[in-house]
């Protein structure tokens, strides 16, 4: 009986060895997937339960009121395109639409638009539009990078102004494939003459297709170029804040630093979107649309009902977006809140992440490896110390959710992505696994127990309880398949009187050797048992009468020609005698076998004993 402290001790080096195991298994799975690049299965899963937890949580955020977008959408280019002929529509028409909206002093306006050279537009109007830009400091439009071959398109030089200054502190490889760029789709140099409010309008796309980030500058030429959003937002904030637009440095951390507001970026220097719930014009928990056709008509004069709010003020301090939201124009996006989002929400979006500072921040890999360790070790120990099955289910699926719970939890209102498929996943390995050990020492536990109970601690040959039980097992067997089987009854000679002579501790290790040479010398589906005392039992399957006597006479020679080690360092010889019985010549019950045999056994003390007594 072991003392309390004593189980206590061995409760909790059980446990530690089982969080050693979790550990452990979790760094060999890292490695095996790294090497089978089965991480990539991965972060595909990853970011699906990302888009899940985003449009799980999106439904309850508020976008800002100041941010609207004036939208192309399906009426408004009908309407255009049916009033100038085939897309795209004269400059000189956006020309005066900004300059309608600038009459209400907006913050600012942005076209998420490339105005390239067209040999539809004429240079009058493009001249016109750049004086538009000449006019007014709040007024923004894009610029585009790509990798296209200079032979196709050369590779133009960028001025100065539109660079920035970036000093990179972090371990973020500026080199890399989503930052940099060899050529630029080049806007009209009127415009890029006249202003420097140009932001880049590149965009990622994850494998999957789904755009989750935005990079807020490029790289062009060895030099940085900030993203329109960027600079809009910026510009905005400066109104408010005391925010450097030229010089921007990333800390250790991986932080764009920007005035007190700090912009959290992953490992490919991108920033993750924060959303704000269903995109769309109709959708009162979105950005606000306004469709560019009214505007039009605003701007020309012209009257148009339900306009009224249009025309009182309405784009006073705001940031005024104007994009593509027709679907005829191949400016949709998938996010991970909407499937078919137009691509200037996402500009929209950074710069209400930017205006919040709620951008998404990935939790480093530390915390999501101890996450995982901690879920696998909380199921782990459920399942150890649970003895109902179901019980144990229940409560790892009970916590499984409340952790997947509280990821979704921490990311709308900490803005903080915990991995939530790596641990779930290795939380059930780790149920499974656990399991299997408590299945396989349950097992081991069983055949230890069994084995006490049928095995003689003595000689560790089978005990009388499972010979009988091997007698009957045999004799249904014979009487199905109409076939024979043969005991043989064994007794060692004067065993008492060597008991006297040379004391018990020489007796006990005369059993034991006999029965390693009786178990020696019979075939491995042959049950060698000690019947009781010095008496053993051998019960031979599928064997005759005449095979059984030879075998026993063989088992007789294999003892009396062994020497015995006895205690002390003394050695002697020892014999036995023997009687056969078979099924069904000598009986049809195991008393009737065993009585037979004990006959043939008798029989050979009488003449003599060191043989096999025969009765016929």
């Amino acid at each position: 009986m072991i003392s309390k402290k004593e189980y206590n001790k061995r409760v909790l080096l059980k446990y530690f060895v089982y969080s050693l195991g979790v550990i452990f298994g979790i760094c060999i799975l890292l490695w095996l997937f790294r090497i089978t690049h089965a991480d990539s299965f991965f972060i595909v899963m990853e970011n699906k339960s990302f888009d899940l937890r985003q449009k799980t949580v999106s439904a309850s955020k508020k976008v800002n009121d100041n941010i609207v977008i004036l939208t192309v959408d399906n009426a408004s280019y009908e309407y255009l395109s049916e009033k100038y002929g085939e897309w795209p529509i004269p400059r000189k028409v956006y020309a005066d639409i900004a300059n309608y909206v600038e009459k209400q002093n907006p913050a600012a306006i942005a076209f998420d638009l490339m105005f390239v050279n067209s040999l539809k537009s004429s240079k009058e109007e493009d001249r016109l539009l750049a004086a538009e830009f000449s006019k007014y400091d709040n007024l923004y439009t894009s610029i585009n990078f790509d990798n296209l071959d200079e032979q196709i398109r050369k590779a133009e030089n960028l001025p100065q102004k539109l660079k920035i200054n970036l000093d990179n502190e972090s371990k973020i490889n500026l080199k890399n494939p989503f930052l940099n760029y060899t050529n630029c789709r080049m806007i009209l140099s009127e415009i890029i003459d006249v202003t420097e409010n140009i932001g880049h309008i590149n965009l990622i796309r994850e494998d999957d297709g789904i755009a989750r980030r935005i990079s807020p500058f490029v790289v062009y030429k060895g030099d940085f170029y900030p993203h329109l959003a960027l600079k809009v937002g910026l510009d905005y904030l400066r109104r408010f804040e005391n925010i450097d637009t030229k010089n921007f440095k990333i800390d250790k951390n991986m932080n764009l630093l920007l005035g007190k507001r700090k912009i959290p970026l992953d490992m490919s220097g991108s920033a993750i979107l924060n959303w704000y719930g269903e995109s769309g014009e109709y959708n009162s928990n979105s950005f606000k649309y306004i469709p560019i056709w009214k505007v039009e008509k605003l701007a020309y004069g012209e009257k148009i009902d339900g306009a009224e709010e249009l025309e009182k003020g309405f784009f006073k301090d705001k940031i005024v977006y104007v994009g593509v939201s027709a679907t005829s124009m191949y400016d949709i996006k998938s996010t991970p809140t909407e499937r078919n989002m137009p691509g200037v929400e996402l500009h929209t979006t950074f710069i209400n992440n930017l205006l919040d500072n709620n951008f998404i921040r990935r939790a480093p890999l530390w915390i999501d490896m101890s996450l995982t360790i901690f879920l696998s070790l909380i199921i782990g120990f459920i399942v150890l110390r649970f003895i109902s099955t179901v019980a144990a289910s229940l409560t790892s699926a009970m916590i499984v959710t409340l952790y997947v719970v509280a990821a979704t939890w921490i990311m709308r209102d900490f803005n903080l992505w915990i991995s939530v498929i790596f641990p779930v996943i290795f939380a059930l390995i780790t149920f499974i696994g656990v399991y299997l050990v408590k299945y396989f020492r349950k097992s081991r536990d069983f055949e230890h127990t069994y084995k006490l109970a049928t095995t003689d601690g003595l000689t560790e040959l089978y005990n009388h309880r499972y010979f009988q039980e091997q007698m009957i097992l045999n004799i249904e067997t014979s009487k199905r398949y109409n076939s024979e089987f043969s005991l043989i009854l064994i007794d060692i000679d004067f065993f008492k009187k060597f008991n006297d002579k040379f004391g018990h501790q020489s007796g006990d290790a005369v059993l034991r050797q006999v029965a390693q040479t009786l178990k020696k010398n019979v075939r491995s589906t042959d049950i060698v048992c000690r019947y009781g005392g010095e008496e053993m039992s051998v019960i031979l399957s599928n064997t005759k009468k005449e095979e059984a006597v030879l075998t026993a006479q063989k088992l007789c020679d294999a003892v009396s020609n062994r020497i015995f080690d006895l205690v002390n360092n003394q050695k002697e010889h020892v014999t036995i005698s023997l009687g056969v019985s078979s099924y069904p010549q000598n009986g049809t019950t195991p008393q009737e076998l065993i009585e037979y045999a004990d006959k043939g056994l008798y029989k050979a003390k009488e003449n003599g004993r060191n043989q096999v007594g025969v009765l016929d």
